[in-house]
């Protein structure tokens, strides 16, 4: 009968240690330590009901309420341990008569362990329990058989208390410790759970918010993910981008460049940069500078590829204009050179000519000889122009009144050959601060363009207003032949001409002089509808 006793009291003391300590990972998983108070009175609450699961032997009761205040001395120390074993106390005075000997044995185990908790306060709850135990061994063998003569004749009822108290500190030991590593485990995965989604945000912040494009590929070269950057540069949505290989997209001359970039990756396991041109969707071309790099997995194969694009278009426009800019510089000075040496005797010709003129003025071979020694005189001229940095002047005008002057110059040859000049100004003040003569040398040249381009007669559209950000337009629309659109930006190039006795320097002239006003020259033009040219200069405060 006391075996089973014992074995109802452990039950019980399991149950009562492992509910709450179920409950609380449910609830919220605070420490031990943080309960002292709460855990205590519990802890005495469970004391008190082992002392009712006791069972009388010789007048005295036996119960393994101890087991219980052994293990709050050793996890919750011993303010909670006094309050435990003060109700325990209480307890066991209500079902037994003999109060001196458990008074004093209390008061003698109550110091023990105090002293003891005390030289072990820096000790792990396991190894504080397990000498807390050995102490409340040797003070229970000295106490009660020996000093208090209590069952004294049977060794081995003493024995067999003593093993149930020590299994009962093991079991609660177990049970708590094991509540404890679990809420650490649990703690630590939180804390893992809560980083990973940190960094997860951060990386989708980045991900989100970056203007460049970030697309992950498999080894089956399938892309896996776009970035929302996708949709700002390219216009496809990203939905649209899963539904599409991403070969398609690609310009067909680079496919080839990226498959072999791709399969070099796979190969070499190294990051790899590339070059190639994506496709808008309204079906312009983008150049994206690339940089593949391999993500490996714990076998140390390739994953996936992290291919980080770029836009680098207004940088391919820029070095263009860089490269523009020094081919004209080159051009310039040779033509500047090559003008010079052409003066001196072009000078020297064109007066024997004339000397020769005044002898036979009849001859029409002299006419034509000047006509043509004067024309190879303005081409050298419009060459020392490139070469030669002039000193402007800038003084403010009125574009109305520069348009009107350069019109009235041109009047007598328009009206000779069937053209009008239509003349149309949103507005009466249009100052700019600019160098006269040149701004005139533009529109003179625009204008005679316009004029070249209708043999047959026509008119021309000046229309002059206010656009944004301060700035004024002006646009001159012909009715000639028209210039096919693939051949608009080569205009302004050295050299460059579409009339079969141009020499392709009028218009880089204009482009040069717009430049220096910090204005731009732009160009609108159709086969068979004409040509529209717009100048935009800056308005003068």
């Amino acid at each position: 009968m006391i075996l089973i006793d014992y074995i109802i009291n452990l039950s019980m003391l399991s149950l009562m240690v492992s509910t709450p300590l179920v409950i609380r990972s449910y609830l919220n998983l605070n420490p031990l330590k943080q309960l002292r108070l709460g855990a205590g009175l519990y802890a005495g609450i469970v004391s008190a009901v082992l002392v009712g699961l006791s069972f009388q032997d010789q007048g005295y009761s036996y119960d393994i309420r101890y087991s219980v205040i052994i293990l709050v001395f050793a996890y919750l120390g011993p303010g909670s341990g006094i309050i435990t074993g003060s109700i325990s106390l209480a307890s066991r005075l209500m079902v037994s008569d003999n109060w001196f000997p458990a008074i004093v044995g209390w008061l003698v185990v109550m110091t023990v362990l105090v002293v003891i908790h005390k030289f072990t306060v820096h000790f792990q709850p396991v190894k504080k329990y397990m000498i807390l135990l050995g102490s409340y061994i040797v003070t229970y063998i000295i106490t009660v058989p020996i000093v208090f003569n209590v069952i004294r004749d049977n060794p081995m009822f003493h024995l067999q208390y003593l093993l149930f108290v020590a299994i009962g500190v093991l079991i609660g030991g177990l049970l708590i410790e094991s509540y404890e590593k679990l809420y650490r485990i649990i703690k630590e995965r939180k804390r893992m759970e809560q980083t990973l989604e940190e960094s997860e945000s951060k990386y989708r912040l980045i991900a989100e918010n970056t203007s460049d494009l970030i697309m992950v590929m498999d080894k089956e070269h399938t892309i896996s993910y776009f970035s929302p950057s996708h949709e700002v540069l390219l216009g496809y949505k990203v939905q649209e981008l899963e539904k599409i290989e991403i070969w398609m997209l690609i310009h067909p001359d680079d496919v080839v460049i990226f498959r072999d970039t791709i399969t070099k990756i796979m190969k070499n396991k190294e990051s790899m940069p590339v070059e190639f041109r994506f496709q808008h969707i309204n079906g312009e071309w983008m150049d994206f500078e690339s940089r593949c790099m391999p993500v490996m997995n714990d076998a140390q194969s390739i994953e996936y590829i992290v291919i980080i694009s770029r836009d680098i278009s207004e940088r391919k426009k820029s070095e263009e204009i860089l490269l523009q800019s020094e081919k004209l510089s080159i051009v310039g000075e040779l033509a500047a050179g090559v003008a010079h040496e052409i003066r001196n005797p072009l000078t020297t010709i064109k007066g024997f000519v004339q000397l020769y003129g005044k002898e036979d003025k009849s001859s029409e071979i002299n006419n034509l000889l000047l006509s043509e020694l004067e024309r190879i005189e303005t081409i050298t001229s419009e060459m020392l122009s490139l070469g030669k940095p002039q000193a402007i002047q800038l003084n403010r005008a009125n574009l109305c009144d520069l348009i009107d002057h350069t019109v009235e110059f041109l009047s007598p040859q328009a009206n000779m050959k069937n053209m009008q000049f239509s003349r149309s100004y949103l507005g009466t003040d249009f100052f700019i601060t600019c160098e006269k003569n040149q701004i005139k040398q533009v529109f003179l040249n625009i204008f005679k363009n316009a004029m070249e381009a209708m043999p047959k007669g026509g008119n021309i559209d000046i229309k002059l207003q206010k656009g944004m950000d301060g700035e004024c337009i002006i646009s001159v629309q012909d009715e000639g032949c028209g210039i096919p659109e693939e051949l608009l930006p080569r205009l302004g190039e050295p050299f460059y001409t579409l009339k079969e006795k141009g020499t392709g320097l009028g218009l880089m002239i204009c482009h040069k002089i717009i430049k220096q006003h910090n204005g731009t020259i732009s160009y609108h033009s159709k086969l068979d509808n004409g040509t529209l040219v717009e100048v935009k200069l800056p308005l003068a405060n």
